[in-house]
C-alpha cells in the first residue's frame, strides 16, 4: 500500500502523512459561528474532514478531532470594528445571546447527522474557554507582541513580522496587505497598526456577552479561540489543522501568529483547507438568490430546485470531487450523483447474493490497490469513487452471469465494499420510512406482474415493465426470478 500524502497548504506540497505522536493524531477543523442556519459550505468542509478522520481511523490511528463552536467574539465586520454577529442576532430577535446559539446548535447538529458526519472527539466552545483565551492574551503581552489601549489588548502585526512570517499561510506580501488598508486610522485611533488585531475587546456599555479580566470587563476576539482551545486539547503542537479556505487570509494567519508569539511554536504540522460550492457557476450569495439551504436542498423547497434529494446523495454529490476543488451545484449534477449513489448501493446490495465459480474473471487486488492509492493520495474521493464503479461494473456483470467470482475473492469484495462505500465515506442505505414504503410497493407491483405474466398476458406485463423504467426503475427477469433497481 502506498503511504499517505497530505497536501499541506503551508508548504504547497504533498508531505507523507508523519503523525507527531503516532498511532495517535491531533486534528482541529475551525467550527460553525452559530448566528443563522447551518449553510452547505460548512457542510462540504464537515463532510470532507469526516471522511479525513474515517481513513485516518481505517488505517489503524487514533484520532482526537476536536471541532470548536464560536459562541463569542466573532464580529459582524471583517475587521475588529462591528458588532458581535451572535449578539446582533440575539439583539434582533429579543433573545438571549446563548438562545441564538443553541437554536442554530441544535439545527447544526440535526444536518450534520443526517448527512452522517461523526461528531468530534470534543466540541468545545469559545465562551467555555475564557479562561484560557485570557492567560494566552496575557502570555503575548508579556512576550511583548500586544497592546493594551483603553481596556482592548491589540495584536502588533508588523513588529511580530519583523521576526516572523507572518503571511506564510497566504502566500502574500506584507507590504501588498499594508497598502491594500485604509490610509488612516479613522474610527480605529486605538490600534497602532494598520493590520493589528484584537485579542481582547472591551466591551461597550450596551455589550451583552461581556466577562471580566485583568484589563476590565470584555470579551474575547474571535482569532484568539482556536489558539486557546487547540493548544489545551491538542497541545502546542499537533498533526492537522482544518478549515474552509476563506479563513486562509485571517483567522487562520492571525492562529499561526499568536501561537508562535505565545509557544514560540507553529500549531499545526499541516493545514488543509477545503474549497468553495457555487450555485449553477456562480458563488452562493443571498443577494443573487442562488444561498440553498441544507434542509432546501433536502426538501427542494427552493426555487432553483426541480426537487429534494436525499442527504446520501448529497454526501456523495459533494466526495465526487476533490476537497481542494471547487465544486458547482446544479439540478444536473445532483441528479446523476442521485443515481451514481443508487448504482453504488444497489452493487452493494447484490455482493451477498452473487454466484461463486472456481475462478475469478477480474483482478479484484488491482481494483482495492487503486482505490487505496487515491485515499492515500491527498484523500482522492473522487478518484477512489472512480474505481469503486469499476467494481460495480464488475458486480453487474457477474450477476448477469457474464463474469465469474470465487468465494474468497467475493468474501473480499464485501469487505472492501463495507469498509471503503460504508465505513470511509461514510454512504449508507437510506432505510427510511419513504424506503421502506417503496420496497413494499415493488413487491406487490411485481407480485400483480407475475400474476399477469402467468395468464400470458405478456403485453400487460411488459407495459408495467416499460412504465416503471420510466420514473428509474429497471426490471429484470432472470433465472432466478425477477429482481429490481432504481437507476
Amino acid at each position: 500500500m502506498s503511504e499517505l500524502k497530505i497536501y499541506n497548504t503551508l508548504t504547497r506540497e504533498k508531505e507523507i502523512f508523519k503523525p507527531l505522536n503516532a498511532p495517535h493524531v491531533g486534528l482541529y477543523v475551525c467550527g460553525p459561528t452559530l448566528y443563522s442556519y447551518a449553510h452547505l459550505g460548512n457542510c462540504r468542509t464537515y463532510t470532507s474532514f469526516d471522511v479525513v478522520v474515517r481513513y485516518l481511523t481505517h488505517l489503524g490511528y487514533k484520532v482526537r478531532y476536536v471541532r470548536n463552536i464560536t459562541d463569542v467574539g466573532h464580529l459582524e465586520s471583517d475587521g475588529d470594528e462591528g458588532e458581535d454577529k451572535i449578539a446582533k442576532r440575539a439583539r434582533l430577535e429579543k433573545l438571549e445571546p446563548m438562545e441564538i446559539v443553541q437554536l442554530y446548535a441544535i439545527d447544526f447538529h440535526k444536518v450534520l447527522d443526517k448527512l452522517n458526519i461523526l461528531p468530534p472527539s470534543i466540541e468545545p466552545t469559545a465562551s467555555g474557554h475564557i479562561i484560557e483565551q485570557i492567560e494566552m492574551t496575557k502570555k503575548i503581552m508579556e512576550n511583548g507582541l500586544a497592546y493594551e489601549v483603553d481596556g482592548t489588548i491589540w495584536f502588533d502585526v508588523e513588529k511580530f513580522a519583523k521576526t516572523n512570517a507572518y503571511t506564510q499561510l497566504s502566500g502574500r506580501k506584507l507590504d501588498e496587505l499594508l497598502e491594500g488598508t485604509r490610509d488612516n486610522l479613522e474610527g480605529q485611533t486605538e490600534k497602532r497598526g494598520r493590520l493589528d488585531f484584537a485579542l481582547w475587546k472591551k466591551a461597550k456599555p450596551e455589550h451583552i456577552m461581556r466577562w471580566p479580566s485583568p484589563w476590565g470587563e470584555g470579551f474575547p476576539g474571535w482569532h484568539i479561540e482556536c489558539s486557546a482551545m487547540s493548544s489545551k486539547y491538542l497541545g502546542e503542537q499537533f498533526d492537522i489543522h482544518g478549515g474552509g479556505m476563506d479563513l486562509i487570509p485571517t483567522h487562520h494567519t492571525n492562529e499561526i501568529a499568536q501561537n508562535l508569539a505565545c509557544c514560540k511554536k507553529s500549531p499545526a504540522n499541516i493545514w488543509m483547507h477545503t474549497n468553495m460550492l457555487n450555485m449553477n457557476g456562480q458563488k452562493m450569495s443571498k443577494s443573487l438568490g442562488n444561498s440553498v439551504l441544507p434542509n432546501e436542498l433536502f426538501e427542494g423547497n427552493h426555487p432553483l430546485l426541480e426537487k429534494g434529494y436525499s442527504p446520501m446523495t448529497v454526501r456523495f454529490f459533494m466526495l465526487q470531487a476533490h476537497y481542494t476543488s471547487t465544486l458547482d451545484l446544479s439540478n444536473g449534477a445532483l441528479q446523476a450523483a442521485e443515481k451514481g449513489y443508487q448504482r453504488l448501493m444497489n452493487a452493494l446490495k447484490l455482493i451477498p447474493n452473487l454466484k461463486t465459480a472456481e475462478k475469478s474473471s477480474f483482478n479484484l487486488e488491482n481494483i482495492k490497490a487503486a482505490i487505496y492509492d487515491a485515499m492515500n493520495d491527498d484523500f482522492n474521493t473522487s478518484i477512489a469513487i472512480a474505481n469503486l464503479f469499476e467494481a460495480v461494473r464488475v458486480i453487474n456483470s457477474i450477476n448477469d452471469g457474464n463474469d465469474s467470482i470465487t468465494s474468497s475473492d467475493k468474501e473480499q469484495l464485501q469487505k472492501l465494499f463495507n469498509e471503503i462505500v460504508l465505513d470511509v465515506l461514510g454512504l449508507k442505505e437510506e432505510n427510511e420510512s419513504g424506503s421502506d414504503k417503496v420496497e413494499g410497493l415493488m413487491n406487490l407491483i411485481l407480485e400483480l406482474r407475475k400474476d399477469v405474466r402467468a395468464k400470458k398476458d405478456f403485453a400487460a406485463s411488459d407495459k408495467i415493465r416499460d412504465e416503471l423504467l420510466k420514473v428509474g426503475i429497471q426490471v429484470k427477469d432472470g433465472k432466478d426470478g425477477v429482481s429490481w433497481s432504481s437507476n
